[in-house]
């Protein structure tokens, strides 16, 4: 959604999940400590720093969770950057990720081949997506309850932790350099929409807000409430983070393709 409607609202050079082989790899390495902080920058340097130094438009941005894990590589490198946090419920994120990314997304054996290489007991996995979701690193509480995780839970966790990152990593970034926002209330608020878009210094255009009110990137337009069982290992990984960022009161809702 956000590549879509930044792309529209004008010389705006924006990117979903940019050098995404690249990036996705080094972001877990990143979080599990198998890359230092020069490596990292270096990595960055090759493919965010060039594609910024190259760029023709007044903006270059991209939407992606892998960076997430990278933020604070990413403001050492480019402190005038902008940093937007989107949310979106968890339930529905989990839901989204379990029935609509299965195969690419935290599966049993893609899994099991990054546990090894962790271990040492395997070769490092091709740059794959469904190879390099994130897993609890060894000193985590979260870790021993993570091996007997089945793919919900493994994505319920991730939705959990990578939010948690994004937030402490913030914390160092100046407020005036970050946006909090979630998605449902861009979908259904006028406001929020124009104050994202005067975050980046983009001009509210009707178009452009017309791109924020219904769903994109949707390999499949169906929507499935999490079941009961769902519900309650969703509430016990992610139930905190939930309330922290303000969805724990609220009903799941149905999305309406």
């Amino acid at each position: 959604m956000l590549h879509k409607a930044l792309l529209a609202a004008g010389d705006v050079d924006m990117h979903h999940e940019y050098m995404v082989h690249i990036v996705q790899p080094l972001a877990v390495c990143r979080y599990l400590n198998w890359a230092d902080r020069a490596q990292t920058l270096a990595t960055l340097k090759a493919t965010y720093g060039a594609a910024i130094h190259f760029s023709e438009a007044r903006l270059w941005g991209d939407s992606s969770n892998k960076a997430s894990w990278l933020i604070s590589e990413l403001h050492e490198l480019f402190p005038a950057a902008k940093f937007v946090h989107l949310v979106r419920d968890g339930r529905k994120v989990a839901s989204s990720y379990f029935h609509k990314l299965g195969d690419e997304c935290y599966d049993d054996r893609s899994t099991e081949i990054l546990r090894a290489f962790a271990e040492r007991r395997g070769r490092m996995p091709p740059p794959e997506k469904k190879y390099w979701w994130p897993i609890p690193r060894p000193d985590d509480m979260a870790a021993r309850d993570f091996e007997n995780f089945d793919q919900f839970q493994r994505i319920a966790w991730h939705w959990s932790e990578i939010n948690r990152v994004i937030l402490s990593a913030l914390s160092s970034v100046p407020r005036e350099r970050q946006h909090f926002v979630r998605l449902e209330d861009l979908q259904y608020d006028r406001c929020a929409i124009g104050t994202l878009l005067a975050f980046l210094d983009l001009p509210f255009a009707e178009p452009v807000a017309a791109l924020f009110r219904r769903p994109h990137n949707v390999n499949r337009p169906e929507d499935r409430l999490l079941d009961a069982p769902q519900c309650k290992k969703f509430e016990a990984i992610a139930g905190a983070m939930m309330q922290e960022l303000g969805y724990a009161n609220e009903p799941e809702y149905v999305v309406n393709y």
